[in-house]
């Protein structure tokens, strides 16, 4: 048995077998939960469809996070298959590649501002919304991906801080709102991690050598670390947890200047 049978959940942001709600995924078929996935597009649906073959699901649904319509559709294809939905995680963030280069100031723009925003942030409680009446009086799960830029200034992470901090922001209020129906809503900030997303972030690879040496575990996370994690959160064990933020880094984001008494 594991911790999530008979739960069924969605999973929206798979981008690679590289990709953190890949490893996600995989964490949950372990435990019992039975899985939908989304794309963005057929490209990426190639990739999707590889680890729904992996899972064992049969439901791959098109969805572009910034379209009300195809959200509603996703929850409308998953409301004729299943009689409910448990956990929903989302993986989701985007900016344009120039504006996570240099000074914040001087690359940010109004429309890649609302980019970012409408893709890293909104579109998470879009989808608490369209599955919503799917997840009422189940206990459910809301699950989202944050970075220690939301709450740090980070040279290169830029706008992309700023949507993770109204994303942080989302999972309170969501938390406040959605309670009462008893669904539960949690972030997970992961280290920095070697992923498809992460190849857009300047100098991510001294990023990660300087977790490596600066954190207490003295290593950078891996995506299973944050699968793991996410399978803890989106079970019952976890049932009196909501509203939360919790750091997977390898403790780093409690560390501050060590240099100075080492």
């Amino acid at each position: 048995m594991g911790i999530l049978d008979n739960k069924k959940a969605l999973v929206v942001g798979v981008a690679s077998n590289r990709s953190i709600a890949w490893a996600i995924a995989e964490a949950l078929h372990r435990e019992g939960a039975e899985l939908a996935f989304t794309y963005q597009n057929e490209k990426l649906k190639k990739r999707v469809d590889k680890i729904a073959e992996a899972t064992g699901s049969s439901l791959v649904l098109p969805c572009d996070v910034s379209s009300d319509e195809q959200i509603e559709q996703v929850f409308d294809a998953i409301g004729q298959n299943w009689d409910g939905l448990d956990i929903i995680i989302h993986s989701v963030g985007f900016a344009p590649r120039e504006l996570l280069q240099g000074n914040y100031v001087d690359s940010v723009t109004r429309e890649g501002f609302l980019t970012a925003l409408d893709i890293s942030a909104y579109s998470f409680v879009a989808l608490a919304k369209g599955g919503r009446e799917l997840m009422k009086g189940r206990n459910g799960s809301l699950l989202t991906l944050s970075y220690l830029g939301a709450v740090r200034a980070m040279d290169n992470y830029n706008v992309m801080g700023v949507a993770k901090a109204a994303l942080e922001a989302n999972v309170r209020y969501m938390a406040h709102s959605l309670g009462p129906e008893g669904t539960r809503v949690n972030a997970i900030s992961a280290g920095p991690i070697k992923t498809l997303a992460a190849s857009g972030i300047g100098n991510f690879k001294k990023m990660l050598d300087h977790v490596e040496a600066k954190a207490p575990l003295r290593r950078s996370v891996t995506q299973e670390d944050v699968a793991n994690a996410a399978t803890f959160l989106s079970s019952d064990w976890a049932r009196g947890i909501t509203g939360e933020i919790m750091y997977v880094d390898a403790g780093y984001n409690i560390m501050g200047m060590t240099d100075l008494i080492e």
